[in-house]
């Protein structure tokens, strides 16, 4: 089979495995099945709608189809950095705009569910360390409310500190996901030219402009999850050997932010395996940060493994326990498609038969990323609404696209900017 047909053929399976997912969602929603998502398989409902930032985003996709993959292989190195943040910032920002500033953006992260509706009742910031593990279980008087219990404190100190600092409320909350989460759009290519060559992290460029998985970069704290890790993959690539302390430091506050990523423990060591020189320095830096942070809240009273053994126990308190492992188990891999798109599918089959050429960065990362989702999957512990929660890791999969022949990126940007106007123009997401 050549590769063409192969690409096809594994976007004809992509459609199957939506479409099924689609239907038997559908079909187990009317039986009562408690799945929890009314457009199956996104927590989302459907509702076809156009909003002011259907305009923009349309004329931002248009742009980078365009443009971008020319300028991307021309373009001075910091200038296309640059650039590719403020692309990716426009392209989130008008993804958002659709639904308006309001519903959009400004109160994503303010329902009663959400980590904003702690922040008033953090008054003293060490004693909400100290008693954070005893107020993880649910159905007790002062229970954490879900986003806030089903994370490290990590997650709930970044929103109080942006409280303190003055920018409280949805809208500053909101577009510090979006301002954090757009930086993937650097940080990814900063990897792959300190790990590949610059021509595989200029290809990449354009891809991650235009990541479907925009669509919830703006609306979730896990855009600006997505986007410490990925700074801190890029600090331990670099070549300053001594960067892997803050490269450390930056992934140890990560694992305060979830306790999924402690997957990404398999991207980080991928990272230091592919440096040219000073591997064992660059790990010990990183491990020497991330020492420095667990220290730190271990010395506030917050126990890291006290903290997921009951997060897994608040999970089950919740829908986990009536949301169906044997269909989730697959249609979240649907859901993955939709974040990362269709040339997901093709991009890992090319790194998997390219893995032993070089650049090695772009076919060994998003294979490390591929292995951390499945065991995400695989746990149980991510039942729905894996669009947002496995963001962080879909951006290293788009690192895949650098296999992609050149003459075919603009139809594939094209079938990426589309995928995401359809999600977000048909579908009101809840995130």
């Amino acid at each position: 089979m050549g590769c063409r047909r192969a690409d096809l053929f594994i976007v004809a399976l992509e459609v199957v495995l939506l479409v099924v997912a689609a239907v038997v969602g559908i079909v187990l929603n009317a039986r009562g099945v408690p799945l929890r998502v009314a457009a199956p398989p996104l927590y989302a409902s459907w509702r076809p709608h156009l909003g002011w930032g259907t305009p923009a985003a349309i004329a931002v996709a248009g742009a980078a189809v365009w443009w971008l993959p020319g300028w991307a292989r021309r373009a001075p190195w910091w200038r296309l950095l640059g650039m590719s943040y403020l692309a990716a910032l426009a392209w989130t920002l008008s993804l958002a705009m659709v639904d308006g500033w309001s519903a959009g953006l400004a109160t994503r992260l303010t329902p009663q569910a959400e980590y904003l509706n702690e922040v008033p009742r953090v008054v003293d910031i060490p004693a909400m360390l100290a008693g954070f593990t005893g107020r993880i279980l649910d159905f007790q008087p002062a229970s954490w409310s879900t986003h806030t219990a089903g994370h490290p404190p990590g997650a709930l100190l970044v929103f109080v500190w942006l409280d303190r600092i003055g920018l409280g409320g949805g809208g500053p909350a909101g577009l510090a996901c979006v301002l954090t989460g757009a930086t993937v759009a650097v940080s990814v290519p900063v990897t792959l030219r300190a790990l590949s060559d610059e021509a595989a992290a200029r290809a990449v460029v354009p891809f991650l402009v235009l990541f479907p998985g925009a669509v919830w970069v703006g609306t979730s704290a896990d855009g600006l999850f997505a986007g410490v890790v990925a700074a801190g993959l890029a600090l331990l690539a670099i070549r300053p050997w001594w960067a892997g302390l803050p490269g450390g430091l930056l992934l140890g506050f990560a694992l305060y932010l979830s306790y999924g990523f402690v997957l990404a423990g398999g991207l980080a060591l991928a990272v230091v395996l592919l440096r040219q020189r000073a591997r064992l320095a660059t790990l010990a830096g990183a491990s020497a940060g991330v020492a420095v942070v667990a220290a730190a809240f271990t010395a506030t009273g917050f126990w890291w493994p006290a903290g997921y053994e009951l997060v897994v126990q608040r999970y089950y308190q919740g829908w986990a326990a009536e949301r169906p492992y044997g269909y989730f188990v697959w249609a979240n891999l649907a859901c993955l498609v939709l974040a990362a798109g269709p040339a997901l599918g093709p991009s890992l089959w090319r790194a998997g038969l390219t893995i032993r050429d070089r650049p090695a960065g772009v076919s060994w990362l998003p294979l490390a990323a591929a292995a951390a989702v499945l065991t995400a999957d695989l746990s149980g512990l991510s039942r729905a609404e894996v669009e947002r929660i496995w963001l962080p890791l879909a951006v290293w999969l788009l690192a895949a696209t650098a296999r992609l022949p050149s003459h075919q990126v603009r139809g594939w940007l094209m079938a990426q900017a589309a995928t995401a106007l359809a999600v977000n123009h048909l579908l009101w997401t809840n995130w």
